[in-house]
């Protein structure tokens, strides 16, 4: 850490450290390697040569292990045939700067420091930091932010410091997901092609270190949407990634649903119902859309696909009345009209929002019939009038053959480019049975737009671009204007698999698989559409988040979407309906959860797909 971006180490959004730098010898070790060891870790290798007469190889190495609690271990390790007094300096500063003043480069200097125990202390009116050294050092300056010891190292030798950065009088950060109760399973892939193992394996890790417990309620868990930016509950990812990891148990989304249920707007009003979010930035062409009325629509959604995966049923009881109230809300919102404005009222009609609430209208009405509520055929009149009118009004007719129009102005304009909110279009969801539910394109407008998806101006050989590469406004490296964004490209290979585009679909999953490779497994949220040649790389976008909710629950959605698992678990089946192309080869899943209990499911290289594992009772449907 140099002081210099927003490297640095945090909590509850503040940066706590920002500088810490090695000198051994009154100088900086040469650096061999730098690695993210973990979601929650990283290491760091460093050579020194002590001896000038021994020749070029360097005789002392030099290892930091960094991690998020705050810790940082410093080691050295001699390789001299000679004993060794080794001088050893540690440099720290911080500024104490808000996460939202370091994102918008306005991170003030650094802070003086004090002489506090065995290390040092920074304060300002807004908080405070110290850092203590194990061993003490021999030798505090605060003018320079320095910490100072002797070593005395024979050959073969080690000594290692450990620096613990925290507030004054807090203790130390414990990560949700090392507990015993995390509400993930640890599923595991093998197969043919390595990458899907290693994929799942870093996804699930990655989804672990981002679990958050809500402090009024501990038992409640949810995923920060990714670091370093997004520490906190962002509602539409932390629904949308505990929706993905379904297959990995219903506990995530339990304690999603719960927290999120917390925060809904009371009635009446016209908010009533309303999960709140903020503004979304929606690339060149589109106003920002409204995050609050994503989750809203996401909340009915979610918890009608994990009562299908085995969401108990007090869990369900307890939560269908916030459910009722955003569909409740979607149904009140929409009135006498057939269209959700996004943001309401008086926003344009987004495709993408359209499918949201199609979803939620279609899965909360079989929710609320399933549970003896009523509203259900109302809904469902709605979701029918609005494929209908979607259908006729929403597509731009061209030469190619059309596309889904992104959306409609305000006054009725058809905003016609492409981009990829379009795969929302084939996220329907799964009814009673297994069966997928009716989505918002009839049968050749979803092959053309599986054409388009699968196209060159989509599918950039990464996934799928944000903003056709033919488009106005297109940048490889926009957020929402070209950027690969990861969580669409899962629903998109997820989407054209239900709808039996697989060689789409197995292009898409190809292109991200080696993208994943290329970030050791890890995937940043957004990386940039530039076309992939021979021997090249995808670029990180510099301000992805890394690790990421949303992208790593992708990396469960998209293996378990090889299998088709879709369970019914209030019914009693399952059903298997997996990629026939096996485009990764034969792969195994095992570990996951469907009705509560573990499931292992294998699909063979020649496309057939079989139950290893399951609940008792538990059977397998046509």
């Amino acid at each position: 850490m140099t002081g210099r971006g927003l490297e640095g180490i945090y909590r509850a959004g503040r940066r706590l450290l920002s500088r810490c730098q090695v000198r051994v010898s009154g100088r900086e070790p040469v650096t061999v390697q730098a690695r993210m060891a973990a979601a929650d870790r990283a290491r760091f290798v460093a050579t020194l040569r002590t001896s000038p007469h021994a020749g070029p190889d360097p005789d002392v190495v030099v290892e930091r292990n960094r991690h998020a609690d705050g810790t940082e271990r410093i080691t050295l390790r001699s390789a001299a045939a000679r004993p060794l007094r080794l001088p050893v300096e540690v440099a720290l500063g911080t500024d104490l700067a808000d996460l939202g003043a370091i994102a918008s480069g306005n991170a003030g200097p650094e802070l003086p420091a004090s002489v506090h125990d065995s290390g040092l202390r920074w304060s300002c009116p807004t908080g405070n930091a110290s850092v203590t050294a194990d061993p003490p050092p021999a030798d505090a300056l605060a003018s320079a932010g320095l910490l100072r010891w002797e070593f005395d190292l024979p050959p073969g030798g080690s000594a290692s410091v450990e620096l613990k950065v925290r507030p004054d009088r807090a203790g130390p950060v414990r990560a949700v997901g090392r507990a015993a109760t995390s509400p993930l399973a640890a599923a595991r892939a093998a197969g043919d092609d390595p990458r899907g193992p290693a994929l799942l394996r870093t996804s699930i890790a990655d989804l672990q270190a981002l679990l958050l417990r809500d402090p009024a309620h501990p038992s409640d868990t949810h995923l920060a949407a990714g670091a370093p930016w997004r520490c906190g509950l962002a509602p539409a990812e932390a629904l949308a990634a505990a929706r993905m990891t379904l297959p990995l148990g219903t506990g995530l989304a339990a304690g999603t649903l719960r927290i999120l249920a917390r925060t809904q707007f009371p009635g009446p009003g016209q908010q009533s119902g309303v999960i709140p979010g903020p503004r979304r930035d929606a690339g060149p062409h589109l106003p920002p859309c409204c995050t609050g009325t994503e989750a809203t629509l996401l909340f009915p959604a979610l918890l009608a696909e994990a009562r299908r995966w085995g969401l108990p049923g007090p869990d369900t009881e307890e939560l269908l009345p916030a459910a009722e109230r955003c569909l409740t809300w979607l149904r009140t919102t929409v009135g006498d009209g057939t269209y959700l404005p996004d943001p309401y009222p008086g926003g344009p009609v987004r495709c993408e929002t359209q499918a949201h609430a199609h979803r939620a209208a279609v899965l909360g009405a079989d929710l609320l019939d399933a549970c003896g509520r009523p509203g259900g055929a109302e809904l469902r009149q709605w979701a029918q009038a609005l494929r209908t009118a979607f259908r006729q009004e929403f597509w731009a007719e061209d030469l190619s053959g059309g596309r889904p129009a992104a959306g409609r102005a305000p006054d009725g304009r058809l905003v016609p480019h492409l981009g990829g909110a379009a795969a929302h279009l084939l996220d329907t969801g799964l009814l009673g049975g297994g069966a997928q539910a009716p989505g918002l394109l009839d049968k050749v407008q979803t092959e053309q737009l599986a054409r388009l998806l699968g196209g060159p101006a989509m599918d950039s050989g990464w996934g799928l671009r944000g903003l056709g590469a033919k488009e106005p406004g297109h940048n490889p490296f926009g957020h929402r204007a070209g950027a690969v964004r990861v969580h669409e490209t899962a629903i998109a290979v997820a989407g054209l698999a239900a709808a039996g585009y697989e060689k789409e679909a197995g292009s898409l999953l190809q292109g991200t698989l080696a993208a994943s490779e290329a970030f050791g497994h890890r995937l940043p949220e957004m990386y940039a559409g530039e076309r992939r040649t021979e021997g090249s790389a995808p670029l990180p976008h510099p301000a992805a988040c890394r690790p990421a909710a949303t992208a790593a629950a992708a990396g469960a959605l998209l293996l378990t979407t090889l299998a088709g698992i879709r369970p019914d678990a209030p019914a009693g089946t399952v059903t298997l309906r997996p990629v026939r192309s096996a485009p990764l080869g034969e792969i195994g899943l095992t570990g996951l959860r469907v009705a509560g209990a573990p499931f292992s499911a294998r699909v063979s290289r020649l496309g057939i797909a079989m139950v290893e594992e399951a609940a008792d009772g538990l059977q397998l449907g046509a």
